[in-house]
């Protein structure tokens, strides 16, 4: 990608994960990144993991999505930095553990539902702000679901409660975006071998109550995803794609 081609990403929840292995994919890809969350030192070591020669093209600012104040510094570095976004990927999310819902607190609702919600709001409409108002305009954003988009885990109210909701807020940006050359979809996401996921090797709650060990994927056919989606023109949009491990139960009657 030449210089005069130059394309701005902005990814969340950089310092891990999914996150990392999408900033990771796109500095591969030949796109500028810059890398969003909560830890400076996760986004270094994630900026570190990259070939020598991408590192210049990566900007890291430390940002907690749920703060309106810093996703607002955070855009502002944007702005001041490249004048432009290209691409948000939406990924920074949270969870807490599995609770039975009569037991669920209020405070670990509401935890759940700013950093996955409404942080995802924050920096989509910042980006929308800033992808209106550039020359040439437009711009996409790709919403990190997953497979908890479609169907719970048990004792995942929160967490499957806001993934529902990204769909919408995903349809949404997808049609108010329209006028404006903004494209938006959504990544649903299954078992991708990451630290979060470790805990399927050791076994994972049922629908039927039993505990059993789930299969996983790398998580670089995510990152290859999330680049594929973010290659195309913006008059052409995936908005949807689920990408799982093959065998983990998610089709059929569970």
């Amino acid at each position: 990608m030449s210089a005069t081609a130059q394309k701005i990403a902005l990814v969340t929840g950089a310092g891990s994960g999914v996150g990392r292995a999408c900033a990771l994919g796109l500095l591969a890809a030949g796109w500028t990144v810059t890398l969003a969350g909560r830890r400076r030192a996760a986004l270094e070591e994630t900026v570190g993991l990259a070939p020598e020669e991408a590192r210049a093209r990566t900007l890291v600012v430390p940002t907690d999505v749920a703060d309106p104040a810093a996703v607002n510094a955070l855009f502002a570095a944007i702005r001041q930095r490249f004048g432009r976004l290209d691409l948000l990927f939406n990924n920074a999310g949270g969870n807490v553990p599995g609770t039975p819902f009569e037991d669920l607190a209020v405070e670990d609702w509401n935890r759940v539902v700013a950093v996955n919600l409404t942080g995802s709001f924050l920096c989509a409409q910042a980006a929308y702000r800033l992808m209106k108002e550039q020359n040439p305009r437009g711009g996409r954003i790709i919403n990190n679901g997953s497979i908890s988009a479609h169907a719970p885990r048990p004792d995942s109210a929160p967490y499957t409660a806001t993934k529902h909701a990204i769909t919408g807020l995903t349809k949404s940006i997808a049609l108010d975006g329209r006028k404006y050359d903004i494209a938006c979809g959504q990544i649903d996401i299954g078992n991708a071998a990451t630290p979060m996921t470790e805990r399927m090797q050791r076994g994972v709650k049922q629908a039927n109550g039993e505990v059993m060990v789930e299969p996983t994927m790398d998580v670089r056919h995510v990152a290859d995803a999330v680049v594929h989606m973010a290659s195309l023109p913006l008059d052409a949009n995936i908005l949807f794609l689920t990408v799982m491990a093959t065998k983990m139960p998610f089709v059929g009657r569970g």
